[in-house]
């Protein structure tokens, strides 16, 4: 089976498209995640680019349309580098479904988020050489990649405002963890939003269109749309429910896995926590009593609004099954709902309730 160069323990959802998610326990390996870890998601089959036909095409809204190569967009273009954390929208689905089945959706655990060190050229500098006029309200990206799963099929595409495309975080990466992007990641360039869902993360971009409503593309405006618990999802249209884009605040448990036959006593537990847009994680709770009490945990490394923040606690399990409970507070004050039978949508989307896991301590 063609794992991308994964490792050979994916979660493997889907073969054509790609999706697979690492164990959980990968995760907690480092706070960069290897390139052999890092989740894919897709929605149709992973394109080829050549190297010596591509250009990036901006156009739209803008004063002074150009069509660049990747030599010129590096060489035109100031590079810097960001650690960024993308998650998709699905993430932790599975705890969604366990309430209430969510068919002809892939069953993500708690691996579909992953941080890497991106490098290219900030969107922001890009759209100012090429002059937005003053009707530009948001910015569309467009690619290759064909998905029949839109009816009639169509290539992916996504947009964001304005406001967020200018944001110095905004980056037109051709570089993933110092190295050139791998294809199944997006070669020869991607865009990465840090603080939003992955969808709006538009991999083997080749346009960058300036205009003044949101993509009326399939993936923004009908799907990546959170629907009401009663709604039909196949009868669903542009416009439907709420339109994601910035991050719900989450947290889960990396370490030890669900399920895993552990000594009792001291117990060193693992996980992270990400806010959404320009928010930071504050604090992280966890408790081994169904969340009659709770002790804080240890954050690691300052916050950034666009990072995970890694954290740890020991705790002492009693002899006989244990479950262990993460919640997260972020910089405005927001928890996390305690309940997935709460937030059920028939997508699966946005699963951010607690986080569990339930061990064997005998």
């Amino acid at each position: 089976m063609d794992l991308w160069g994964k490792r050979d323990d994916m979660v493997v959802h889907e073969r054509e498209p790609f999706n697979a998610e690492p164990p959980r326990t990968a995760l907690a390996e480092m706070p960069l995640t290897p390139v052999e870890s890092f989740y894919s998601r897709n929605h149709g089959p992973i394109p080829e680019t050549d190297p010596v036909a591509w250009r990036l095409r901006v156009d739209g809204l803008v004063e002074r349309p150009m069509e660049l190569s990747l030599q010129e967009l590096r060489s035109r273009f100031d590079e810097a580098e960001l650690d960024a954390t993308l998650q998709c929208a699905g993430n932790r689905r599975a705890g969604l479904a366990e309430v209430r089945d969510i068919p002809g959706e892939d069953p993500w655990r708690s691996g579909a988020v992953s941080t890497a060190r991106w490098s290219g050229a900030r969107l922001g500098d890009v759209l100012a050489a090429a002059g937005p006029r003053p009707e530009a309200a948001h910015v569309a990206f467009a690619a290759p990649d064909v998905s029949p799963v839109a009816d009639p099929p169509q290539s992916f595409g996504a947009s964001i405002p304005v406001a967020k495309a200018l944001g110095p975080e905004v980056l037109l990466a051709w570089a993933m963890d110092g190295r050139p992007l791998p294809r199944v990641h997006g070669a020869l360039l991607r865009v990465v939003v840090p603080g939003w869902i992955g969808a709006r993360s538009v991999k083997w971009l080749t346009r960058v269109t300036v205009q003044a409503e949101p993509s009326v593309n399939y993936f923004q405006a009908t799907a990546y749309r959170l629907l009401p618990p009663g709604a039909d999802p196949v009868q669903a249209g542009p416009g439907d429910g709420i339109s994601l884009g910035p991050l719900a605040l989450n947290c889960d448990i990396l370490s030890p896995d669900d399920g895993a036959r552990v000594p009792p006593g001291p117990t060193e537990v693992v996980g992270y926590a990400l806010a959404g847009d320009g928010r930071s994680v504050a604090r992280v709770d966890v408790s081994v009593d169904g969340g009659h009490s709770w002790a804080q945990a240890e954050l690691e490394a300052d916050a950034d609004p666009w990072v995970w923040r890694r954290w740890r606690i020991v705790v002492d399990l009693p002899a006989g099954a244990a479950e262990i409970t993460a919640r997260a507070w972020d910089s405005s004050g927001s928890a996390m709902p305690e309940s997935p039978a709460h937030l059920w949508n028939p997508k699966g989307y946005v699963n951010n309730s607690w986080a569990r896991i339930r061990l064997d301590s005998r």
